[in-house]
């Protein structure tokens, strides 16, 4: 049996991936202009985190899983950082909130490479 939050994160990206088909506007809004195909970028991380919380949950992919949700989450540090420069894209969240989100990443990699 699993640690009870190792149960708790993998819940948590099943979420925050159905997120991502529930409400694709809003993520589409926080993607940096660089990146191309917001539409396609947000699908395939909301289904990305999905498979991921699913895995995590796996005794013998967890590793994997731990690995690649630390790459994912990695990888999403630029939207914070865009969320946290541009208005439109802060979504009007307060300014302390945006800041917290960045070291909350780094918590959340910390919390999946328990289980690498």
């Amino acid at each position: 049996m699993l640690p009870w939050h190792q149960y708790l994160l993998g819940i948590i990206l099943l979420i925050a991936g159905f997120f991502h088909f529930k409400s694709p506007k809003i993520y589409e809004r926080i993607i940096p202009p660089y990146i191309p195909a917001k539409s396609t970028v947000v699908i395939l991380s909301g289904a990305l985190e999905m498979v991921l919380g699913l895995v995590l949950l796996n005794p013998g992919t967890q590793k994997i899983a731990a690995w690649a949700v630390i790459v994912m989450l990695v990888l999403f540090l630029p939207v914070h950082l865009y969320m946290l420069q541009n208005k439109k894209a802060s979504l009007k969240w307060p300014k302390w909130a945006l800041v917290l989100r960045i070291p909350l990443q780094f918590g959340l990699m910390y919390w999946a490479y328990q289980y690498s």
